[in-house]
């Protein structure tokens, strides 16, 4: 019985919100101002990311609203600290879609979250832009109805799974792959795309090895790499169980390269295991390019990032990130101009040509495409003096031009 309770509950609260959509009114709009919010981990063990992903989402519309807003109307933004915790994050997602009564999700953070509420949010269908995620279930060529709502931007893993090896081969020689992939969604999803695209070329994956996320011993899947003679291994898994995976085969006396997931391309992450660095270098997928085409001298749109968000982030992917979460909201916005600003109008905006995003980010949306960005940049980690960091090895590439 309580469950056919929250079951009518749940088709009710869809069925209003639905209709807020399809009007002149929708809901979180006003003459002056527009409505939206976010649940991210701003505490906690994910805190050094959803931290600086917030203040790149705030430094975004703090620069928007001084410039005087889009269509006469500032942007108004809560969030909620959800601790990286799912059940935590459907809450608060319920409580922004139907209790504040957000126009949009902007930056719907983290997988535990996105997992936990994707089914809610596509029955609902409120416009979610940009998902601090490469869950798989967001990979979807063909979306129709609520799903039309969905516009992920980041690489969904599978693809990124198919880069990695692409990059092994092309950049590093290999021929004996390693991989490393957590039981979890992020770690499934890169390990599909990585043996998907290692059985296209040809490619032997001599040793896979499953590790929990949350392991803090994982000395035996690496003294498998060891013994299975590979030449790169690639770790198919986030921040935290990727940490431990470097640490592992550092104590187990590895010397070959390791590629990790873009989600670990900041200094912050390498600075955590640059004393691996000593031993065998450290690659990373990169989704975000902050350097001009010669290489050098920073993009102006690092330039105008800098300046707004300031000293503390200027360096920090994850706020890069977040200015690129808010960024990606403001195009619909400036698209949908002076109509009526409902989700279907913002939706067929969004879907209208394809969305160009700071530091050269370009995603297409129309036909109901949502798949991501599938173009990556080939950072190196490096240690000077104490101090880690990323330096770009090959710039944002295709599939096909890595593999040339």
């Amino acid at each position: 019985m309580k469950k056919l309770v929250l079951a009518l509950l749940v088709t009710v609260s869809v069925f209003t919100l639905a209709a807020c959509g399809s009007d002149d009114s929708a809901q979180g709009v006003t003459d002056t101002t527009v409505k939206v919010g976010n649940t991210a981990a701003t505490s906690g063990l994910l805190a050094f990311v959803g931290e600086p992903f917030v203040a790149g989402m705030n430094a975004y519309f703090d620069m928007v609203n001084e410039d005087g807003g889009v269509a006469g109307r500032t942007i108004e933004y809560i969030q909620y600290d959800d601790q990286f915790d799912g059940a935590q994050g459907l809450t608060y997602t319920q409580q922004l879609v139907e209790d504040d009564e957000v126009f949009a999700l902007v930056g719907h953070f983290g997988t535990p979250t996105v997992s936990a509420t994707q089914e809610y949010l596509a029955e609902v269908g409120i416009p979610t832009t940009y998902y601090a995620t490469g869950v798989s279930a967001l990979f979807n060529p063909e979306a129709t109805e609520g799903e039309r709502a969905s516009f992920p931007v980041q690489p969904i893993y599978d693809a990124e799974g198919e880069v990695m090896v692409a990059r092994a081969i092309s950049e590093l020689g290999a021929e004996n792959i390693g991989v490393l992939y957590s039981n979890a969604d992020d770690g499934r999803g890169l390990l599909n795309g990585i043996q998907l695209r290692a059985s296209e070329l040809g490619v032997s994956l001599s040793a896979v090895a499953q590790v929990a996320p949350d392991a803090d011993d994982m000395s035996t899947a690496a003294q498998l790499m060891l013994s299975s003679g590979v030449d790169v291994v690639l770790l198919a898994m986030n921040q935290a169980p990727a940490a431990t995976a470097v640490r592992a085969l550092n104590a187990a006396g590895s010397t070959v390269p390791v590629i990790t997931s873009y989600v670990n391309a900041d200094a912050t992450w390498l600075n955590g295991v640059q004393d691996a660095l000593a031993n065998f270098d450290i690659y990373a997928s990169a989704w975000i390019d902050i350097y001009a085409e010669n290489g050098v001298d920073f993009s102006e749109d690092y330039l105008l990032f800098a300046d707004e968000i300031g000293t503390e982030y200027a360096a920090n992917a994850y706020a890069f990130a977040g200015w690129i979460a808010a960024a990606t909201f403001v195009e619909g916005l400036e698209r949908v101009g002076e109509d009526p600003l409902t989700w279907e109008n913002y939706i067929n905006a969004m879907e209208e040509a394809p969305v160009e995003l700071p530091f050269g980010v370009v995603v297409n949306y129309a036909d109901g495409r949502r798949v991501g960005t599938q173009a990556m940049a080939f950072l190196q980690g490096v240690s000077t003096d104490g101090v880690a960091a990323w330096e770009t090895d090959q710039p944002i590439q295709t599939i096909d031009e890595i593999l040339e």
